[in-house]
């Protein structure tokens, strides 16, 4: 049987990057294999075997970094400083997270006592590696959000399967070499090949343990569908499926600062970002001047193909994103909104996937954009005659990944902050969480289920195992045991009154109940 290859191309020159061999379903059991019997070695390790991993695989990072960011740019599309910033750095703080912090956050933890009439049970939690974790990867952010997801399941003694999205083969090759060069036992990590529509249903019936996903709404529907169909047992999914996030700027706000972070947040990776700006709500009084700067700062930018540094915005990643941006512009003026494009399309990029920056303003409330995740260089902003009237409409989604809140008042922020349907809110800055490795990202509503980074992501990479064992073990049975009789009943109940009654001679006879029966336990 011929060999089949998938071909990547960089989207910004339409040039060839390279092939690689396509997988069938059969190999995803093969890795599963291989996972599974390396993850019974590696989850028998002590956590300094695998913080050592942790700082080789940073280390590496560290010492490849113009190579890894440029294969992210060919494979992407976006400029090498955002692969730098938003992919290349966020990923050896990730490494070095847990490599500081991982002990910490898996070790047993003591449960407090629940009751004085149950004080001689002492119980704790321990975290369990869940097995082998497959992990499915976006386009979007190639190397950063899978890295990170890899961090975590070898921090927690996992095993994994790892599809990066098939127009990005390239830059999985690059996490290839630093699987290999991270002293892990073989197999422990493999990565496979194949279109996303077979990958789902191929990692499901491995045999793996748990599913991350990242990717569209209707893509995870359709895998958490075919999870809980799973005929051996369920299998739990952690889902991100991206954001149609909000900015919500008061009239105290500084201007300069928000805009400044509206079009970073908003036009970084050609808006491709499910944590980005895609919506502006700002308070009618400082609306105009907002705006204003808004259009004249975007229309500055430089878009087109990284070569010397001199472009601020690359292209689209794919074809078929180009055309579903262009279609929520199209369907934004077609009901009466007015569109500004924007930005300084640069020489050389006519063969390229590039879109101009586009701000669309006095849409109405049945645009595409302001509902649904648009995924490029278009920012919908809206003037607002309040920051309660902000609020409902940022919530009238049905995604809730991020938001920010732009106010001079601490106290207003937290207030407003309070209201917003997101998973992760920021104050004054927006979209650098995701690059917070200490703190949990995922969202309200459509945008997912579960959280990954930080804590709370590490622990989802495990699961909790109480255990209690009794002080009193020597005793001859517990005062519930059969056989049983009135004085049981009774003794039960007297427990009930001693611990609750709020009459004294009630709460003293049954406490001397209980002291009469568990002296007859012995």
């Amino acid at each position: 049987m011929s060999v089949k290859y998938t071909v990547n191309y960089d989207p910004a020159t339409g040039r060839d990057t390279g092939k690689t061999i396509l997988n069938s379903s059969s190999d995803v059991g093969a890795a599963y294999s291989a996972a599974f019997n390396a993850q019974k070695i590696w989850g028998s390790f002590p956590f300094s075997e695998r913080e050592k991993a942790l700082v080789r695989m940073r280390d590496y990072i560290v010492e490849n970094t113009d190579q890894i960011s440029t294969v992210i740019s060919c494979s992407t599309g976006k400029t090498r400083i955002d692969a730098l910033a938003a992919e290349v750095l966020p990923a050896a703080l990730a490494a070095d997270y847990y490599a500081k912090n991982g002990r910490r956050i898996l070790k047993e933890k003591r449960i407090r006592g629940g009751s004085i009439l149950l004080a001689n049970k002492i119980s704790y939690i321990k975290r369990v590696p869940i097995g082998v974790a497959g992990i499915i990867s976006p386009w979007n952010y190639p190397f950063s959000i899978p890295v990170h997801e890899i961090f975590m399941a070898v921090t927690a003694g996992n095993g994994v399967i790892l599809k990066v999205a098939s127009q990005c083969l390239e830059t999985g090759k690059e996490i290839e070499k630093m699987i290999a060069l991270a002293g892990l036992p073989s197999g422990l990590v493999s990565l496979i090949n194949l279109p996303g529509e077979e990958a789902g249903k191929a990692f499901i019936s491995s045999g793996i343990d748990k599913l991350f996903f990242t990717g569209s709404v209707a893509a995870g529907k359709k895998l958490l569908q075919m999870a809980s169909q799973r005929a051996d047992r369920f299998l739990p999914v952690s889902l991100e499926l991206g954001g149609n996030d909000a900015m919500i700027v008061c009239s105290d706000a500084n201007i300069k600062r928000a805009v400044n972070t509206a079009l970073w947040a908003g036009f970084s990776n050609a808006g491709q970002s499910c944590g980005g700006v895609e919506r502006i709500f700002v308070e009618d009084e400082v609306y105009d001047k907002f705006t204003e700067i808004l259009k004249a700062e975007a229309d500055k930018l430089r878009i087109g193909k990284d070569k010397d540094f001199s472009v601020d915005i690359g292209s689209i990643t794919t074809a078929k994103q180009l055309k579903k941006i262009k279609a929520v512009v199209e369907d934004a003026v077609s009901k009466g909104a007015s569109a500004s494009v924007l930005g300084k399309l640069m020489p050389g990029t006519e063969d390229g996937l590039f879109h101009r920056l586009v701000i669309i303003e006095n849409s109405p409330d049945n645009a595409s954009g302001l509902r649904e995740e648009i995924f490029g260089p278009v920012i919908f902003i809206s003037r607002v005659k309040s920051a309660d009237e902000a609020v409902e409409k940022a919530n009238d989604s049905q995604l809730g990944l991020t938001a920010s809140v732009w106010t001079g008042s601490s106290r207003k922020a937290e207030k407003i902050a309070g209201k917003l349907q997101a998973g992760a809110v920021t104050i004054n800055d927006h979209l650098t969480s995701h690059g917070m490795a200490e703190t949990p990202w995922g969202g309200f509503k459509n945008s997912g289920i579960g959280r990954t980074h930080g804590e709370p992501g590490l622990l989802e990479m495990t699961q909790p195992q109480v255990v209690v064992y009794d002080l009193l073990s020597f005793m001859r049975k517990n005062i519930w045991h059969y056989p049983y009789d009135r004085r049981v009943f009774e003794s039960l109940k007297g427990a009930l009154y001693a611990l609750y009654s709020k009459k004294i001679l009630r709460k003293l006879n049954g406490a001397w109940k209980v002291i009469k029966i568990f002296l007859s336990s012995f």
